[in-house]
């Protein structure tokens, strides 16, 4: 009679709590170990903020260097460095390739589906997903944890408690509430111990207190080109475009720029910008080209033919200025080279494109489990940190997920070794 082979040690139940692209990576490498994999989604489908992101092209990531690309996330470039290590740029095209997706790069060096659309690959990823074994469950909203090993649990049939060896959480920041990243989690979390820095708005519009006119008038109106500085002098400053908006000011170049403003009001109050509506022009050429005689044109047309000065760029110099002086040569050159505005509050949280604060990033290890908490891993914008637009957040997002996602993997072997 032939010995019997040892059996296997039984499977163990890997949770993620959260199906947006954090969650969902976490899942796609915590499968195919052994074990158990189960995504909790608060919303009726998964990827839904996957899909957001594919609005206006699905930026993917982006195709900059390493240590640039890493330096995009300023103090905390070296832990997203740490995440990115192992899964870059392109990592993410590699992986797209294999779901059967392929890549471009943008002439802004951003990486896009050659489709420019996020549906195809997200049912792709959800195939190779429930191929491999994950199982998905929806309409259940985390409510917290009872213990070490359950959460609360809040479905159609009302709350039920729900045991897993380990768990991933990838619920998102505080923006995007409509898709189910509200922020919620941080009352529990912090009632866990757990060190939470305050949720804040990133990439975000800021409030102006427009006049009816020019609200009514420019609201949607795009501003470019555009450079704004943090100091008259143009001091950290940048060029691109923005957006007038009914509440104040939005766009790429605000989002560029919000956490050195966020960051300012924050410290004193509000944040003064200056914005170069003639990046392309020295103080010393427009001032020469004012000096030319008027021959009695009005301001705003010698603005159209000088220098093809917008309606809306024209707009802002007598919003912003003292219009009793804007016959001086010297005082309208300043207006339409350091042009301050105001900023004196980001827009709500909600309205945000991303989040800074969540939990804190010394308490984690190097797979993003909680020192204090074993089994307990988080992932994506939970944690704190931020990063502009252009492919930098879906790509740490997924970068922190892989991590987390392999380390409840190596958890689990490091518990069955007890």
């Amino acid at each position: 009679m032939s010995p019997e082979m040892p059996s296997a040690p039984p499977a163990k139940k890997i949770a993620v709590i959260g199906g947006g692209p954090a969650g969902l990576m976490a899942a796609q490498f915590a499968i195919g170990h052994g074990h158990e994999v189960h995504v909790y989604e608060r919303k009726a489908s998964v990827g839904r903020k996957f899909l957001i992101a594919g609005r206006g092209g699905m930026n993917l990531t982006h195709s900059e260097a390493f240590e640039p690309f890493c330096a995009r996330f300023d103090t905390q470039r070296d832990a997203a460095a740490a995440w990115l290590k192992d899964f870059d740029n392109v990592a993410i095209r590699d992986w797209a390739k294999v779901l059967g997706i392929e890549t471009f790069v943008g002439s802004s060096g951003r990486v896009f589906p050659t489709d420019m659309k996020a549906a195809p690959l997200l049912r792709a990823w959800l195939k190779n997903l429930r191929e491999a074994g994950v199982q998905f469950h929806v309409n259940q909203q985390c409510l917290g944890f009872v213990d070490a090993h359950t959460l609360r649990l809040l479905g159609p049939d009302g709350e039920k408690s729900m045991q897993a060896d380990a768990f991933i959480l990838a619920l998102g920041g505080g923006s995007w509430p409509q898709l189910g990243s509200d922020g919620s989690w941080v009352p529990w979390l912090r009632e866990a111990g757990v060190d939470v820095a305050e949720l804040q708005a990133a990439n975000c519009g800021f409030d102006v207190p427009w006049s009816e006119h020019f609200k009514s008038r420019f609201s949607g109106h795009a501003l470019k080109p555009l450079r704004i500085g943090l100091s008259a002098d143009g001091g950290r400053g940048l060029q691109g475009e923005c957006v007038i908006s009914e509440y104040g000011i939005e766009g790429s170049l605000i989002y560029a720029l919000s956490r050195l403003i966020r960051e300012t009001i924050n410290s004193a109050g509000e944040c003064i910008i200056y914005l170069d509506l003639l990046p392309d022009h020295s103080m010393d050429r427009v001032q020469k080209m004012l000096a030319r005689p008027r021959n009695g044109r009005s301001l705003s047309d010698i603005l159209r033919r000088l220098f093809m000065l917008s309606a809306v760029k024209t707009g802002l110099i007598y919003e912003l200025t003292d219009r009793t002086q804007l016959a001086d040569v010297d005082y309208l050159a300043k207006a339409l080279k350091q042009l301050p505005l105001r900023l004196r509050a980001p827009r709500p949280i909600a309205e945000a494109i991303s989040t800074a604060g969540g939990v804190t990033l010394p308490q984690l290890d190097t797979y993003l489990m909680l020192n204090n908490h074993p089994g307990i891993f988080i992932a994506g914008e939970m944690l704190d940190w931020e990063a502009p637009t252009g492919g930098y957040l879906l790509s740490a997002s997924m970068a922190s997920g892989r991590r987390a996602g392999l380390g409840a993997v190596e958890y689990l072997i490091s518990r069955t070794a007890l």
